[in-house]
């Protein structure tokens, strides 16, 4: 009893009292009926504007039907994936092909083969859970992320896609009726479906495929879509405030830019563009770094920015001087953040593998379009040009390199990054007033020319084992320090952390010599008040060698664990060597562990584990590509 009335408090204390009685209401609501008559099953079916009347007054878009001002270029891999599609093969989180078969009913896992009940309300639908697993594989066609592959495959191979694109609209429809079943149990989830369907409608707005009886039928299940979205957006603006709200409050600004025929959506569409102006400037912290401590949810925030600033600008509306302001500055630190030899960024946070809007072939880890493509929407310029931009309608570009400071801070995200040339040191020091993700501070990521050297090994999943999710979030899973084995958080339920690391403090600094890192946390509550891990980091110039000092104070008679995770490919061109203050060599335990570079998969790593009660000072020495 004493132990629940902790967790309260610490619940209390982090999440405040505003998120825990939301959470009260919402299992009330759930228990007495009032989400099931918020959110109607069968409710009617409504009629708002004719197909031909809406031809000929569509709303401005980033294109009108398949006039796009993209070169074609065909290309192997884009037809090896709509070849597949056709046959059923999807692919799941950017990565992994997933065999539904030609007539899937969009609501089994294909991993687990669980069957939701699909005359279920979606509020008694169970999101995580042992025996239906990561709902998220069931999620993830019912996005219609695919649409894009499919639009690109058109105009680049000139071959019609429009009647397999609105049968699998019409399709989800029939097999997903308004408000029942898993896929309306997200709401971003929703928001997303209907940006999906509105490029299709945009693109094949001509085709003959597009009938009157289909285009209704949309119509009217986007309607009731949006009403669910609204209905719930306390959820994700008060349980969640992450991603999730950014994505559905712009939805909800944009059904008046795009659906102005839709009664109540005039309301609808202001509330959601006060709403996503708040979220925008209350999620992107001023120095331009992200709440959710992720790279890639940073990266689904960018495509909605995208998305919003050009059809405010199409539409001639004017959005809050801070969304631009933020979205300025995210593009600073996700450029300052990125090696610019393979595109890619850290491995760092939750990382669902999302990728909301893929216009270019690229590898998922590469955000080089996706970071030009908002540049180019603020009127910056790109680092090159891509087919991306055109599909935003954007032609009149200039294409100019990014000069990348050696020495960046970023003090309200606590990111400390040093370029060298094609060299860059990573590390994380931050103190955390939003939820954290994962217990990583201290975190120590190493590149040279385009090699992840030393890295941070993933999120794998959401809901699997408890030893991997442990692993995966935790210290062990990250190149940092452990206490007596424990994290630097005490882990609670799902997302949920206790004793949040509250003070830390770090700066750069620099000789003739060297450059000097030197960042402190106070962490491990769970075992003892005041415990506090500092690690100095000195790179010196023109060398590939590093430094780092951990001492950790307050806890001399726990044994700490520094873990260095080695990218397999070039374990040989790593040296690490690690001793104690007292000069005691210390010899690492070499284990196979997990790297999870996309959503869902997971390969080996290399692990290098050092333990002692004293000080320990690691030297690490980089010998080139191979």
């Amino acid at each position: 009893m004493i132990k629940k009335i902790r967790r309260i408090r610490q619940l209390l204390d982090n999440m405040g009292p505003r998120y825990v009685g939301y959470r009260i209401r919402v299992e009330i609501e759930k228990k007495i009926g009032i989400l099931k008559n918020r959110h109607p099953i069968n409710p009617p079916f409504k009629q708002f504007v004719s197909l031909a009347v809406w031809r000929q007054e569509t709303p401005l878009f980033f294109f009108r039907g398949k006039e796009v001002p993209v070169n074609r270029e065909p290309q192997e891999s884009l037809r090896k994936r709509v070849t597949e599609m056709k046959a059923g093969k999807f692919v799941f989180f950017s990565r992994q092909v997933v065999d539904l078969g030609v007539d899937y009913d969009w609501i089994t896992n294909p991993q687990t083969g669980y069957r939701y009940d699909i005359k279920k309300h979606w509020s008694e639908i169970e999101d995580f859970s042992k025996e239906s697993g990561d709902i998220k594989y069931v999620w993830e066609k019912a996005r219609f992320s695919f649409l894009t592959d499919l639009i690109r495959y058109d105009h680049h191979f000139g071959d019609d896609q429009s009647e397999f694109v609105f049968g699998q609209i019409m399709d989800f429809i029939e097999k997903n009726p308004i408000n029942r079943g898993p896929n309306y149990r997200c709401s971003q989830e929703t928001s997303l479906r209907i940006l999906h369907w509105t490029l299709a409608l945009y693109y094949y707005k001509d085709s003959p495929a597009l009938t009157e009886a289909r285009f209704q039928s949309i119509m009217n299940s986007i309607y009731w879509q949006l009403h669910h979205v609204y209905r719930h957006i306390d959820f994700s603006r008060i349980a969640v405030r992450n991603n999730h709200a950014i994505t559905e409050t712009l939805m909800l600004y944009l059904s008046g830019l795009l659906f102005p025929f839709f009664p109540n959506v005039a309301k609808w569409s202001k509330q959601g563009k006060k709403w996503f102006e708040e979220e925008v400037e209350y999620q992107i912290y001023p120095d331009g770094t992200f709440l959710q401590f992720s790279m890639n949810y940073h990266r689904v925030v960018v495509q909605l920015l995208t998305w919003g600033l050009r059809l405010a600008e199409l539409h001639k509306d004017t959005l809050a001087p801070v969304v631009k302001e933020r979205a300025i500055m995210s593009l600073h630190f996700l450029r300052t953040s990125q090696d610019h030899v393979s595109g890619e960024l850290p491995n760092y946070g939750n990382n669902d593998g999302a990728l909301f809007f893929k216009w270019t072939d690229d590898d998922y880890r590469d955000y080089t379009s996706q970071l030009n493509d908002l540049s180019a929407v603020l009127g910056g310029s790109v680092s090159k040009l891509q087919e991306s931009q055109g599909w935003y309608g954007l032609t009149d570009v200039a294409v100019k390199e990014t000069l990348i400071p050696m020495l960046n801070t970023f003090k309200h995200g606590g990111y400390y990054i040093l370029q060298e040339e094609d060299v860059k040191t990573f590390i994380r020091c931050g103190a955390y007033k939003d939820r954290p993700s994962q217990s990583d501070n201290l975190h120590l990521d190493l590149w040279m020319d385009g090699i992840n050297y030393l890295w941070d090994t993933g999120t794998y999943k959401y809901n699997t084992e408890k030893q991997l999710v442990d692993y995966f979030t935790g210290c062990e899973g990250h190149n940092t320090l452990s206490v007596a084995g424990q994290n630097q958080m005490l882990r609670g339920s799902r997302f949920i952390w206790f004793y949040w690391v509250k003070q830390a403090k770090a700066r750069w600094g620099e000789s003739e010599v060297s450059y000097l890192f030197n960042g402190e946390i106070t962490a491990f509550g769970q075992l003892k008040k005041n415990i506090k891990h500092k690690r100095t980091v000195e790179k010196m110039k023109n060398k590939n060698l590093w430094k780092i000092t951990d001492s950790v104070t307050n806890a001399d008679s726990f044994e700490k664990s520094i873990y260095w995770h080695i990218n397999p490919e070039v374990a040989g061109q790593v040296q690490i060597e690690c001793k104690t203050e007292s000069g005691d060599v210390l010899i690492p335990r070499i284990e196979e562990k997990w790297y999870s570079r996309y959503y869902g998969v997971k390969t080996p790593s290399l692990r290098y584990t050092y333990s002692s009660t004293q000080t320990m000072i690691t030297t690490i020495t980089l010998k080139g590509a191979p």
